[in-house]
């Protein structure tokens, strides 16, 4: 799933978002806005992770949902 799919319908991915990373806050997803930079950066703060895990995280979550995505 692209990127931009996710962005453009954040609001019916938010509670996704939440169930994957539980440290962020309903204001720290609101924030993000379906921004991914946004995502990543949230990511690395909340987790104290390198910026490459948060990516591989996002990444994972990206084709978790194109996997689970109805045919």
């Amino acid at each position: 799933m692209e990127w931009e799919v996710i962005e453009g319908n954040w609001e019916e991915y938010r509670r996704q978002v939440k169930a994957q990373w539980s440290k962020l806050t309903n204001d720290h997803v609101t924030a993000i806005a379906g921004r991914r930079d946004r995502l990543l950066g949230q990511i690395q703060e909340s987790y104290g992770v390198m910026k490459d895990e948060a990516e591989r995280q996002i990444s994972a979550f990206q084709k978790y949902l194109r996997d689970s995505r109805p045919s």
